[in-house]
């Protein structure tokens, strides 16, 4: 796993080293059929056949890449950011089990987004952005939301922008006039001197932080663990429905940008309605089943 990305000359193949570089190289990969995957993840689960793992990897860095590229507005560099969303991509193949019966890319994106996702809070950190999920929710929205509004980037919102976007994403008032300051530049600075220090120099404000890291290790692991857990109930969860109730379920409810009614409905030559109630089915199934084996595990937990 730790040797995946390498060109076929068996050079070292990393986004750091040059984007458009590793963008024009990583198109050379070829996507795998549905068969080809499904053997492929067979071998690695079964016999941990490392050239099925890289096979798997290599055809899903476009995939990474793609993600990645919708996370350019946080002020990191894109190859740094692809880099954590091909640990994730690693994480889902080490986890993947092919008899659920969808795709790698369906469970890989999951994981791709939360390793990207982790590494732009933890970058974020020195200014408290906050741990909640729903604090996660309006960092990782409040952009795309005050784009569909048209707010204004920089400078503070206006009362009636900020009540709608506290109620879409269920947050308080406070949280969003507060995130958007520290987004849009207009919060403290981390540079910006606070008081004259001692030796006639300016203190920063970033001097007075702390650093939280070793205090959060065993709450982020617990996070981490809570997430896996998820995840991996999830997986098992899908594998309950047919096949066309997890296309549409992935589509409705898991897409980067779900598919409308009217575009599913013409691609299965079918009503609205139907595809509707489809995905409300194939949820409520899903629903059930996470509920079903999360209740089993931790009945053999207690065991």
């Amino acid at each position: 796993m730790a040797n995946a990305l390498t060109t076929s000359t068996g050079a070292a193949l990393t986004p750091e080293g040059g984007l458009s570089r590793y963008l024009s190289e990583i198109r050379k990969f070829p996507m795998l059929e549905k068969d080809q995957e499904f053997m492929l993840a067979k071998r690695f689960k079964e016999h941990q056949d490392p050239d099925a793992a890289q096979q798997l990897i290599t055809s899903h860095l476009r995939l990474v890449a793609k993600i990645a590229m919708g996370y350019r507005g946080y002020g990191l560099p894109t190859g740094e950011v692809i880099s954590e969303g091909n640990v994730g991509l690693m994480q889902a193949v080490k986890k993947f089990d092919p008899d659920k019966g969808f795709r790698l890319s369906t469970y890989a994106m999951w994981w791709i987004r939360a390793s990207i996702q982790e590494y732009i809070l933890r970058s974020w950190s020195l200014v408290k952005i906050g741990t909640t999920a729903a604090q996660k929710k309006l960092f990782f929205n409040l952009r795309k939301i005050k784009g569909q509004i048209d707010a204004v980037d920089d400078g503070d919102l206006k009362p009636e922008e900020v009540e709608h976007i506290a109620t879409k994403l269920g947050v308080s008032e406070g949280d969003v006039i507060s995130m958007n300051r520290r987004m849009s530049g207009s919060d403290n600075s981390l540079n910006a001197p606070m008081r004259q220090g001692e030796d006639g120099g300016s203190a920063e404000w970033q001097d007075w932080l702390v650093d939280e890291d070793a205090v959060n290790a065993e709450a982020q692991l617990a996070r981490e663990d809570e997430f896996d857990t998820r995840m991996d109930l999830l997986q098992q969860a899908m594998g309950e429905l047919n096949e066309r109730e997890r296309h549409i379920f992935t589509e409705r409810r898991l897409a980067e940008e779900p598919k409308t009614l009217e575009e599913l409905s013409t691609e299965y030559n079918v009503s609205r309605e139907r595809i509707r109630q489809i995905e409300v089915r194939a949820f409520e199934k899903v629903q059930k089943a996470v509920k079903r084996l999360d209740k089993e595990m931790r009945s053999e937990t207690l065991h």
